[in-house]
């Protein structure tokens, strides 16, 4: 029970000790309590916890002891609450003491532990053939690092734990010839570079990550990584926590992911997930690093390209061409791998590596096969043909018969169920971006091709495109009157206020839109019969030709460069011819 139950307990209500005239009318022969004993005892009890209220200690009581007479004493009525206060002070005093490491405690533990390192090599050298000789030190020394955890409950002495030099003398048993205890030194990294600890002092924090980074600790972790043999539990929970270091770090500071990949990790990792079985807890936290690792950094997409990553995760997602993942930590672990792809492609070099190692064939029969790929593999030919990077893979998704996969998902959504994670809206929008792609990058007989399914069976996929429009202007609208609704947040410029609108339009349905109305625009301007069904269908419904200009005349405004000005001024060039057009 803690000290606030304690403040509120209320005793069970007891019945009334009878008065003694009561029990002589009653007739019994009990007699009541002596009533000089009854307050001696109550003055006693208030004497003990006005002692408890100023911080004397008896020595003769164990501390659960006192504790509990302290408890009994809060629940005394007698207590005015300033020496209730005075208790709860005293018993928090007490909890604290000899737990918290100190400066001068850090120091002496540092201390033993260099005595206890030093005793070690000294023996290794001396009998290095007869462990009997230096394993009690060994063991000694493994003991020293579990009692090294204590500095991870005080984040405000990393300072004093990289200035006493105390990094380097740790890092440097990351290769002791022990694998144990290089392990317990990977948890022991594991448990002080924990984000929470670290939040709780950004100085600590930011002392301690340079420490580390100084010394080089992702080569060093990597090097311990290498030796490790994964089929031995303590080792495989060993990677498992060098991983976890990994993360800590680079949700901290950032540039360490760049760090991480440059000193060996990257290649770990994809060596990592080559290995059998196609499926371990390991492997789903590799896959999660490398995800991190390539996330925000274009450098690291290069290097994954250049370590031949992309047909690696290729051959690793093939494996689920046919077959459902079997857990809920396998079809994360490939959702991983289908997101790790997504983030690659968004470096141009990557894309060619996909287009020669046949990852839209890949992508293309994972998409017939209807097994749970197939929401993973419509991301992955989303990112693989956007932009202008993405002509070559479009008119390759044309050559391989892609469109007779691509129409039918188009003109009817899936249904979601347990197994078929992707909603409605996301697999609409991916679809429209992967058909709007090839509008804008097809040429010659492959635009042909694509131009002619959208007349063929009556303009059966304009209906189905006009359908979608009025879907998504419809939920426009109401996001669009959610914003007009809400009150201006004071301390947010009315450029950052714009664009947060922006993006809110954008992620409610304002994308998608885009991308249908591109489409709608395109083959409108190729086809008279198109852009008569459009306007009769507009009519029928009570739309009109308005909403679909004015949305890609934003669509143009809001155009992003990739890099590139010259594509983005093209891009807008053509963008408004074809609003005029229409």
């Amino acid at each position: 029970m803690d000290i606030g139950e304690l403040l509120s307990f209320k005793p069970e209500a007891t019945p009334k000790r009878p008065h003694e005239d009561d029990i002589e009318d009653l007739g019994t022969t009990e007699q009541p309590r002596n009533r000089q004993e009854e307050n001696h005892k109550r003055m006693k009890r208030i004497a003990q916890a006005k002692e408890a209220a100023e911080f004397t200690k008896q020595s003769e009581f164990s501390s659960t002891e006192a504790i509990s007479g302290v408890a009994a004493s809060l629940l005394d009525p007698e207590l005015t609450e300033e020496q209730r206060l005075n208790i709860l002070k005293y018993v928090e005093s007490e909890e604290a003491e000899g737990e918290v490491l100190d400066e001068q405690g850090l120091k002496k533990l540092l201390l033993v532990f260099e005595k206890k390192n030093l005793k070690n090599q000294e023996l290794r050298i001396k009998y290095p053939d007869n462990p009997g000789k230096f394993m009690d030190s060994e063991l000694e020394l493994h003991d020293m690092i579990q009692e090294l955890k204590a500095v991870a409950a005080v984040p405000d002495l990393y300072p004093t734990l990289v200035e006493l030099n105390g990094i380097p003398s740790i890092l440097e048993l990351l290769s002791h010839p022990n694998t144990d205890v290089a392990v317990a030194i990977v948890d022991l990294l594991q448990e002080i570079t924990d984000v929470d600890i670290l939040n709780e002092s950004s100085e600590g924090a930011i002392i301690l990550i340079d420490a580390l980074r100084k010394q080089q600790i992702c080569a060093l972790l990597v090097q311990n990584m290498e030796r490790l043999n994964e089929q031995i539990r303590e080792e495989a929970d060993g990677v498992h926590n060098t991983l976890a270091i990994v993360e800590n770090l680079t949700e901290i500071n950032t540039a360490i992911a760049y760090e991480a990949a440059q000193q060996g990790l990257m290649t770990w990792l994809l060596k990592r997930l080559k290995q059998k079985p196609p499926y371990d807890a390991n492997k789903l936290y590799c896959s999660e690093i490398l995800s991190i690792l390539i996330q925000n950094n274009n450098d690291n997409r290069l290097l994954l390209g250049e370590l031949d990553g992309i047909d690696i995760l290729l051959q690793q997602l093939a494996i689920y061409k046919r077959h459902d993942p079997i857990t809920t930590e396998e079809q994360e672990y490939m959702e991983n791998m289908f997101n790790c792809l997504c983030s690659a492609l968004m470096a141009k070099e990557n894309r060619e590596r996909f287009l020669k190692g046949e990852g839209l064939q890949l992508m293309n029969l994972m998409l017939r096969e209807k097994k749970m790929s197939r929401n993973g593999s419509l991301k992955v030919l989303d990112h693989s043909m956007s932009g202008q990077d993405g002509r070559e893979n479009c008119n390759k998704f044309v050559d391989i018969l892609g469109l007779r996969t691509i129409f039918p998902l188009f003109m009817k959504t899936p249904k979601r169920n347990k197994k078929r994670l992707l909603s409605a809206d996301a697999h609409e929008e991916h679809v429209c971006s992967v058909i709007a792609s090839m509008l804008r990058n097809c040429k010659g007989s492959q635009r042909q091709r694509l131009l002619s399914k959208f007349t063929e069976n009556d303009h059966e996929k304009v209906d189905r495109l006009l359908e979608l429009h009025l879907k998504y202007l419809d939920k426009l609208e109401i996001i669009d009157r959610e914003i007009n609704q809400q009150s201006k947040t004071s301390n947010v410029g009315e450029n950052d206020e714009a664009e947060n609108n922006y993006l809110k339009r954008l992620t409610g349905g304002l994308f998608s839109l885009q991308m249908i109305d591109y489409i709608i625009l395109e083959v409108s301007a190729t086809s008279e019969s198109i852009k008569q069904r459009v306007v009769q269908i507009l009519n029928l419904r009570g739309a009109s030709m308005k909403s679909i200009r004015n949305v890609m005349r934003e669509y143009a405004e809001n155009l992003g460069d990739d890099g590139d000005t010259d594509w983005k001024e093209q891009e807008q060039a053509h963008i408004l011819s074809l609003v005029d057009r229409f």
